[in-house]
């Protein structure tokens, strides 16, 4: 008789297998890619013309929510980034038959944590949808002013900014190497397309790498200068890029890096193994 750990395996194995995960997954990633192209469209407009919505995935959603159907997008996007999480906890707890050894529990700890951040997505398309102003860059620097009221919090705010900072430094290692490339059918696809998605996601992960590597210096200067403003996460990130010699040609050059994402994100919408 199988033990209840290996029948617990057996259900998510079989949970990670069907095909209505596999659809609401593949919708999802479409969704994910459309916040990606919001944002985008978000920095160009902070940009050119000074806009004062936050430059973040909420203001992405705020920004659609005004918009015809907008509610009914968000819905429809939420209910695609739970299915992606819930398809990176399974692969998180099963792992990737190919996978072996250390390489194999890599994978499964980046599951867990794509897992999180698709969570935090979902949750604050929730917040949207409940009518909830309150943005992620002002909850990150009210989270960070209450933690800066100690030294422990302190030390806490400029830990979460070397994590963050470490992500950013990941993502662009993992753009630029192509490692993204082994998670997509790749036999599957066109000469052409393996070309355009292979520059999609060398664009798009370093330039969303950059962006999370900016973000978390400024958490750490923060952190040893008690100012919670540069606690603002990606928001704070396009701030002191617009006030910077040509600023609004970075922000441009960051749009079009974090477009490509959300473009090769759409990609693996059809070509991503599942």
């Amino acid at each position: 008789m199988p033990s209840l750990p290996s029948q617990a395996r057996g259900a998510a194995s079989r949970t990670a297998d069907s095909s209505w995960l596999e659809h609401l997954t593949r919708g999802g990633l479409v969704g994910y890619g459309v916040i990606h192209l919001l944002f985008a469209w978000l920095i160009l407009q902070i940009a050119f013309d000074g806009s004062g919505t936050d430059g973040d995935q909420s203001g992405a959603l705020h920004e659609l929510a005004e918009k015809p159907f907008g509610t009914f997008l968000i819905v429809v996007i939420v209910i695609g980034l739970i299915a992606m999480t819930l398809w990176q906890v399974l692969e998180a707890a099963v792992g990737h038959r190919a996978e072996r050894g250390r390489h194999r529990l890599y994978e499964r700890l980046a599951s867990a944590g794509r897992a999180l951040f698709y969570t935090y997505f979902a949750w604050t398309g929730i917040k949207v949808l409940r009518g909830k102003s309150a943005s992620s860059a002002d909850t990150q620097q009210q989270a960070s002013e209450d933690l800066m009221v100690s030294t422990g919090g302190r030390i806490t705010v400029g830990l979460a900014g070397l994590v963050i900072a470490a992500i950013g430094v990941g993502l662009v290692i993992y753009g630029v190497l192509k490692k993204f490339e082994k998670h997509l059918r790749t036999s599957r696809m066109s000469a052409d397309m393996r070309r355009l998605s292979r520059r999609l996601g060398v664009a798009g992960y370093a330039a969303k790498g950059a962006a999370y590597g900016i973000a978390g210096i400024l958490f750490l200067v923060a952190a040893v200068r008690y100012d919670p403003d540069k606690a603002r996460g990606l928001d704070a990130t396009l701030n002191v890029l617009s006030e910077q010699s040509y600023g609004r040609w970075l922000l441009a050059l960051t749009a079009l890096g974090i477009a490509a994402y959300g473009l090769f994100s759409i990609v693996q919408s059809r070509y991503r193994k599942v």
